[in-house]
């Protein structure tokens, strides 16, 4: 008599890294979508033809900072996985918190769509604080570091 063979699967650990990268992705989706939310309306679309996004003039400074803020979480998705472990963990943890401060003052008193999608992003952000953590039980926890690990004890 055979047994019955077993269908489940279990996956293979995920690496931090491709955790912390996914959580910066999806951070970044709310950030647009709510952005673009936010063209559906009349009072912003009043600021603007004002050239005014909240209380601040539309100029080449603003457009320029407003660039850098959403490039630096953009490089967090490629930087996370290509940095070392301890730094690795120490700029995410600091690039998160300060987001995390960002988006809750920018969220103070607005519509409940934008505050909606704020807690969103900043949970994901304390995420990527949680699994950022977790880098540094070995010093250095990358694939080639690994490799050389191995041809050591071999």
């Amino acid at each position: 008599m055979s047994r019955p063979t077993s269908t489940v699967r279990r996956l293979a650990p995920l690496d931090p890294r491709l955790k912390i990268s996914a959580l910066w992705i999806s951070t970044l989706f709310v950030f647009a979508y709510v952005d673009v939310f936010s063209l559906y309306r009349p009072d912003v679309r009043a600021r603007l033809d004002e050239g005014k996004v909240h209380e601040f003039a539309v100029s080449e400074t603003f457009l320029f900072l407003t660039t850098l803020y959403i490039v630096i979480p953009s490089l967090m998705v490629a930087l996370t996985l290509l940095m070392p472990a301890v730094l690795n963990r120490n700029v995410n943890i600091a690039v998160a918190a300060i987001y995390i401060f960002t988006i809750v003052g920018s969220a103070i008193g607005d519509w409940w769509y934008f505050v909606f999608g704020s807690v969103v992003e900043a949970v994901l952000l304390i995420g990527v604080i949680l699994v950022a953590r977790s880098l540094t039980r070995h010093r250095d926890d990358s694939p080639e570091a690994a490799v050389v690990a191995e041809r050591r004890t071999a």
